[in-house]
């Protein structure tokens, strides 16, 4: 199954499940409606931005999807509500279809700021909403409503409950890496392998609020909603003002990278040429996350140790320099560097991006090539670029990692991004 397959069985899996819903909600009718409203109006606020959507990246500083959990409250919500079996003392009569539906009209109505702005997938986040929900909501209400779970009681009940909350997001991970696989084209198992990392973060506060909610609704009703959203609420406060943050530091370091080009020793575009295609390469080989960012923000300030040139080299083209040339020039970038308080991760990258290969780390070896090629297929004209891959092939033997080159070569032939040869 292709990318875009997957991408439309995955919508095509949550439309039918919301209109199958829709249908059984409206031939039944709605039952307990002071609770499907509480928990709807939860879930809806807790989609809601809660910022100034202008400090709000749509994705990560590493250039991949956003931030893995943008509603946490929202989610939790959801979750409880799929798990409810008793509201103060009395056993609740809501199925799966009044679940979802709910679920599905509050996460929608959360999401209408999001569509007014064109901000980030919004599609692609209700789908995940409603797949783990429905997941949930499968998995508990026919079994409780059968009495299946009536001789679960106290620390068994609570722990049943956190289990099957966990089983969800780890499924829910599964589709968000299937979703981001189908939007992007980067491979599975390194978005998957993230999406999993960040399970034990905020897909823990989730999976404890959630079955907190479940278990307090039981006992002194929906009085319990607002007391135990406040934590995660302020959470979710906390991750968007962090996201900001990292969205102005990306800022500044994209701007320092633009000094180069401003004072006339890079062309113009460079830089972000090349940082685009090393994170691109940086997927291909299936690098973490965090090791994207370093990547990144390397890639933007390979060249800054230019700055320090009395002469500056021709168009910038530091790849046909002696090798000494090349080290001075990457140890002055990465004095720069640790000068604008960047992490000693990011100043390492640029200062040994002119060693030998075998000694260089991975995001280094990766900008090397890139910038290679980058200056190799400027104003080259057509089969520039595969004239360009030729050489890097050829240099494999010293200057180059072989396999950062065909990585390189993978993900130009794959289409994956457009990137203009001269700026």
């Amino acid at each position: 199954m292709t990318a875009r397959h997957a991408l439309l069985a995955l919508r095509a899996a949550a439309a039918l499940l919301v209109a199958g819903c829709l249908l059984v909600t409206f031939w039944t009718g709605v039952d307990q409606r002071p609770m499907a409203l509480a928990f709807g109006v939860l879930v809806a606020v807790g989609e809601l931005p809660l910022l100034d959507p202008r400090l709000l990246p749509a994705e990560t500083p590493a250039g991949g999807p956003g931030p893995r959990e943008r509603a946490p409250l929202g989610a939790a919500g959801g979750l409880a509500y799929a798990l409810v079996g008793e509201h103060a003392g009395h056993p609740t009569h809501h199925g799966v279809a009044q679940v979802v539906v709910v679920v599905a009209a509050a996460s929608l109505l959360g999401g209408v700021p999001y569509l007014a702005r064109g901000e980030g997938p919004v599609v692609d986040h209700l789908v995940r909403r409603v797949l783990a929900v429905g997941f949930a909501a499968v998995c508990f209400q026919p079994l409780y409503n059968r009495g299946v779970f009536d001789h679960w009681s106290g620390p068994a009940y609570a722990l049943l409950l956190l289990a099957l909350l966990v089983l969800t997001v780890l499924c829910d991970a599964v589709v968000a890496a299937a979703l981001a696989c189908s939007r992007t084209g980067w491979p599975f198992a390194p978005l998957l392998r993230d999406e999993l990392r960040a399970v034990p973060g905020i897909g823990s506060a989730v999976c404890a609020t959630g079955a907190v909610m479940a278990l307090a609704v039981a006992v002194v009703g929906l009085w319990a909603l607002p007391v135990f959203s406040v934590p995660l609420l302020l959470t979710q406060l906390s991750l968007r003002r962090y996201a900001a943050v990292r969205a102005t530091y990306r800022q500044t370091i994209a701007s320092l990278a633009r000094a180069t080009e401003i004072a006339g020793y890079t062309p113009a575009g460079h830089a972000r040429r090349v940082a685009a295609l090393s994170q691109a390469v940086g997927r291909e080989l299936r690098l973490p996350e965090p090791e994207l960012t370093v990547l990144e923000y390397a890639a933007l300030m390979h060249d800054i140790g230019q700055l320090s040139l009395v002469d500056p080299v021709p168009a910038g083209a530091t790849a046909g320099l002696p090798a000494a040339e090349q080290r001075r020039i990457a140890l002055l970038g990465g004095a720069v560097v640790r000068q604008t308080g960047a992490s000693a991760q990011v100043a390492a990258v640029v200062e040994r991006q002119a060693d030998p290969y075998p000694e260089q780390p991975v995001a280094a070896r990766i900008v090397r090539a890139v910038n290679a090629y980058d200056e190799k297929v400027r104003g080259s004209g057509p089969g520039g670029a595969l004239s360009a891959l030729e050489e890097l092939r050829l240099g494999t033997g010293g200057e180059y990692a072989p396999e950062v080159v065909e990585a390189l070569a993978r993900v130009l032939s794959k289409g994956r991004l457009t990137l203009p040869a001269g700026g």
